[in-house]
């Protein structure tokens, strides 16, 4: 099992995931299919299915054209706003790609209500870490906006990617890694986790897949609402709920301008 990610339009990711002794290929959220299929020619696979991680068109406004394209592949999505949508999916439902690459879906339900995360795994190779797509619910050292949700559900949908192993690498939808850690070091300044998350950012253009669920929870605010300093940062009390700390500190997020 291999993954490459294909950056598309100013900061999104769409991906390639190859079932490597197949040599077959699902897209994920192929937005523009002509650098997707480009990717493939050089990767020499084959692309046999399409897999959306959520309805916004930076994920899946390339759908109607990779059906197109590809015909016979299967499209893979939470909901019929899905675009060319052919298979529909819901929490817990597992797919296989090629020979031996296991899909497995989590619905995340905030960003977009059909927000669905993809766990996969190589079933020959227990000892290779797995991977998710976590499309704009999760993002290195950040969450997505709660579009279609509210507090309570992003914090429910972090903490059911945070059951996943701690070695699952995370493959995001957009490269906002800088940003998230600038305002990660605003909320909780003397966290060296979050310092060494800084350094990656300066060293790797690209930083998805090249960290995983337990350093999220590690360095990610949005994940650490019981922490002192997120905690301290919302001027939360004893009795305020996660919810309340969650949109709290979303809104702190969204009015960040360091």
């Amino acid at each position: 099992m291999r993954v490459v990610p294909v950056p598309v339009r100013d900061d999104n990711y769409a991906y390639i995931l190859i079932d490597e002794p197949s040599n077959k290929a699902a897209a994920v959220d192929p937005y523009d299919v002509t650098k997707v299929t480009a990717a493939a020619k050089q990767l020499g696979v084959e692309i046999v299915a399409a897999i959306t991680t959520h309805h916004h068109f930076d994920h899946s406004g390339g759908n109607k054209e990779f059906a197109a394209e590809y015909p016979n592949a299967t499209i893979y999505g939470g909901s019929d706003k899905v675009p060319a949508l052919s298979k529909l999916v819901k929490d817990k439902d597992v797919f296989t790609l090629g020979d031996n690459t296991r899909i497995r879906c989590l619905a995340t339900p905030c960003h977009t209500q059909d927000s669905i995360c993809y766990h996969i795994t190589d079933n020959s190779n227990s000892a290779q870490p797995g991977g998710v797509f976590t499309g704009d619910t999760l993002f290195i050292g950040g969450s997505g906006r709660f579009f279609e949700g509210t507090g309570d559900e992003m914090n429910k949908a972090l903490k059911y990617l945070g059951t996943l192993p701690d070695s699952t690498i995370v493959y995001n939808g957009h490269e906002y890694t800088a940003g998230n850690v600038s305002f990660a070091k605003s909320i909780d300044p003397s966290n060296a986790d979050i310092a060494r998350l800084e350094k990656l950012v300066k060293a790797n253009k690209v930083t998805t897949g090249l960290t995983t669920i337990g350093d999220e929870k590690e360095w990610n605010v949005f994940m650490r609402l019981t922490s002192d300093a997120v905690r301290s940062a919302t001027a939360a009390t004893a009795d305020t709920p996660e919810s309340a700390i969650m949109d709290s500190l979303r809104d702190m997020k969204n009015n960040y301008r360091g």
